[in-house]
């Protein structure tokens, strides 16, 4: 897991090819971005930018990835999300041709406060629980990078 200021997306360049290439994409800004998808290399990178109101709790669950890693830019507003190892919840569905794996656990090992200006990047061992209420519900627009490692 890597969260950071996306003024600083570029100090994590060279982990993998793909990741690079979104953060050089997240670095020039995303202030603009409408809802849709966007190719950027095939199946290897694209960018999905989406509005939703932030849910209850109770109502989020963790997902994550087993091919892919994920960035996360809030564009406007806030979420809260939580970070927890996959091994540590209990799988209840499991699309493995969208590399989308969803769980129910345990107590989170992180939490976070996505807001603009702040990007999350996860990892095949960071389940993810997001689009969850910061202080009550709130109209939001995130941008997710996809990147295959």
């Amino acid at each position: 897991m890597i969260f950071a200021k996306n003024r600083d997306a570029l100090d994590y360049l060279g982990l993998n090819e793909n990741l690079d290439a979104a953060l050089r994409r997240l670095s020039e800004g995303l202030d603009q971005l409408q809802p849709g998808h966007y190719d950027m290399d095939g199946d290897n990178v694209w960018l999905n930018c989406f509005d939703y109101e932030t849910l209850p709790e109770e109502e989020c669950f963790y997902e994550a990835h087993r091919n892919f890693g994920d960035i996360h830019v809030m564009l406007k507003g806030s979420e809260k999300v939580y970070i927890a190892d996959p091994k540590d919840l209990d799988e209840f569905h499991s699309e493995p041709e969208n590399d989308f794996y969803a769980y129910h656990g345990s107590e989170p090992m992180d939490t976070l406060v996505l807001t603009p200006g702040t990007f999350l990047v996860v990892f095949p061992g960071d389940a993810h629980n997001i689009k969850m209420r910061v202080n009550g519900p709130e109209q939001v627009r995130k941008a997710v990078f996809k990147f295959k490692l």
